[in-house]
């Protein structure tokens, strides 16, 4: 299962649009929060499921501010990032992630990448679309593969 995990797209529809194409292997969209309105304008592109999250910058949002995603049998916390004041650290992300059995972490707000393992959870930012950055998240029977992409 590939997961296509994007984060911070603040307006820019055109990346947006082309992560989506680039990646015709998906089976699935994760938005971490900063881009509700993004999402609105080409969630018709999307032919798989997809979930989001709320970031700062989405006024009046409806969205969760968090989501516990259960994806090809692993727990995927999601979250922007703020709440967890990840600016000044991961340490609240990851125990809000541990404390739910979740696999992965994911976050955005910082918009600079990050993927670490320890202590057996997997963290994870994509980075700002907005400055051509996401990620792939494969989860396989073998284990779970987390990766960069730059356009």
């Amino acid at each position: 299962m590939r997961i296509l995990v994007v984060s911070d797209s603040h307006g820019d529809t055109y990346k947006l649009k082309k992560a989506i194409e680039d990646q015709p292997d998906i089976s699935m969209m994760i938005h971490l929060g900063d881009g509700e309105r993004d999402i609105d304008k080409v969630s018709h592109m999307l032919s798989v499921p997809y979930a989001a999250v709320c970031g700062n910058c989405d006024i009046y949002s409806q969205l969760p501010e968090c989501e516990l995603l259960t994806v090809g049998g692993k727990r995927i916390y999601c979250t922007h990032g703020h709440k967890e004041k990840v600016k000044y650290g991961d340490s609240m992300l990851r125990n809000i992630a541990k404390s739910r059995n979740a696999d992965i972490a994911l976050y955005g707000h910082t918009h600079v990448p990050v993927n670490v393992y320890d202590d057996g959870l997997y963290v994870f930012n994509p980075g700002s679309l907005r400055e051509g950055s996401f990620g792939i998240i494969d989860i396989l029977p073998s284990g779970i593969i987390c990766i960069h992409r730059k356009m």
